[in-house]
């Protein structure tokens, strides 16, 4: 795959990922569903409420080329402790987290890549 086509992909995945947990993140944070189910593990609420805000934060940061490495840093801590949670809590579909997770390492490992051929 040449440069310019795995720039586009790169820029693609870091777009598809930051818009889904946007959205993910709206969900957690506003849907009653995700709160009845998030008082189960016996944290206080604003854990959940902080934890969303703090994966919106961090996917919108992504998305802003001098902040990606921070953004994708944070998103990725977010992501594990998300899968932490879950694992701790006997809810085992960390899946579609630890692509979330890699792919954004992937972004921000092609974007040092290309910073460093240029």
């Amino acid at each position: 795959m040449n440069d310019d086509r795995a720039q586009s992909a790169l820029r693609v995945l870091q777009w598809v990922i930051a818009l889904v947990i946007v959205a993910e993140g709206a969900v957690f944070a506003f849907s009653s569903d995700s709160a009845h189910v998030f008082a189960k593990t016996g944290l206080p609420g604003f854990v959940r409420l902080a934890l969303a805000w703090t994966e919106i934060g961090a996917a919108i940061l992504f998305l802003v080329p001098r902040a990606i490495v921070a953004g994708g840093w944070l998103l990725i801590g977010v992501l594990v402790f998300a899968i932490v949670l879950h694992i701790l809590h006997g809810w085992w579909n960390v899946g579609a987290l630890m692509v979330y997770a890699v792919g954004t390492w992937a972004v921000m490992a092609g974007r040092a890549q290309t910073s460093a051929t240029k």
